[in-house]
């Protein structure tokens, strides 16, 4: 869901969304061991940073990046719930200042991965307190916009620079709450976000990231012929209406009963099942590669007519559209 359909560009900062009790640290060690350039030619390196976590959490992350060899190209930053507040608001600024040297003086593509920024603002909220600051929303400084962005901007590419910061940021919405001061003001910074769904996660769907509002606004820069693939975009679009249009006739199915569906609205809402089983819940050991990914879409598009692909063209139809049967 994230390489298919909210493509990761480089120089990008796209904010993972979870909320409490949703399999994150788990997202956040598949996305840091599987990372990779697009070719494999170029220098590439992974940069981590745990801020308040458990010790556990923080041996989960050490231990399944030594099993998978992640390790190799991974530098680590870890920041544990019982560390005085001010070394939390340190740990994310010491990971970019490594992933900067690393971008910008070893020419490297640089991925780093920050975890929980929920966490970061929460030191940074206590440390305003004791410094006797004026508070702001929900008693958060009223420069967490400010401070946040310091973070974020860090990410990008140089001009006459080779290497470039990527980052993901992953935050816990207090109360599940979009609107709460760190995910709003993220949003704000970053180009777009990966939301985590409780909905997806209960139906056992791994990992439960929630494809309609997620938003990669970077997206159409990294896909296409030469970078993906010529029809990565249509089929994307494609995927995209037509599970929305399965979610509508699965709602429409409950409050009115199947007979009250169409033969089309029947595949959509079938086609819906099957993105959620097959596309979005792949695990966290799976490692698909992007032709995989468009390959699997093209399978998942053969459920409906061929007249309702409207999205893509012709010629890519013909080409990747399994044939009936």
């Amino acid at each position: 869901t994230i390489d298919g359909l909210n493509t990761l560009v480089r120089g990008q900062k796209l904010p993972i969304f979870s909320c409490s009790g949703l399999p994150h640290a788990p997202l956040a060690a598949q996305i840091a061991r599987q990372a990779k350039v697009l070719g494999g030619s170029e220098n590439f390196a992974v940069v981590f940073a745990a801020i308040g976590i458990t010790f556990e959490e923080s041996e989960y992350f050490i231990q399944d990046f030594r099993r998978t060899g992640a390790i190799d190209r991974t530098v680590v930053f870890s920041n544990l719930a019982n560390d005085p507040a001010v070394e939390r608001i340190a740990t994310p600024r010491m990971a970019l200042t490594a992933a900067e040297y690393l971008a910008f003086e070893k020419d490297m593509h640089v991925l780093v991965i920050l975890t929980d920024i929920t966490n970061y603002a929460e030191a940074l909220r206590e440390v305003s307190a004791a410094k006797k600051e004026v508070p702001g929303r929900r008693g958060y400084p009223g420069y967490l916009y400010t401070d946040l962005a310091t973070m974020y901007e860090r990410a990008g590419r140089r001009l006459g620079k080779k290497g470039s910061i990527t980052m993901i940021p992953i935050l816990t919405m207090p109360e599940d709450d979009k609107t709460h001061p760190i995910p709003d003001l993220t949003g704000y910074i970053t180009e777009g976000q990966i939301i985590l769904s409780r909905e997806l996660h209960r139906k056992g769907i791994e990992p439960p990231v929630d494809v309609l509002p997620s938003l990669s606004r970077l997206k159409d820069k990294g896909i296409g012929e030469g970078k993906t693939r010529g029809d990565h975009a249509g089929t994307m679009n494609q995927l995209f209406a037509a599970y929305a249009r399965g979610k509508d006739a699965k709602e429409l199915m409950t409050i009115l009963g199947e007979a009250a569906l169409s033969d089309d609205d029947k595949l959509f809402a079938k086609f819906s099942e099957e993105f959620e089983s097959r596309y979005v819940s792949q695990g966290f050991e799976a490692n698909r590669t992007i032709e995989e990914t468009l390959t699997l879409g093209w399978d998942l598009l053969s459920i409906l007519p061929k007249r309702e692909l409207k999205r893509i063209k012709q010629e890519f139809i013909e080409k990747y559209l399994p044939e009936e049967g």
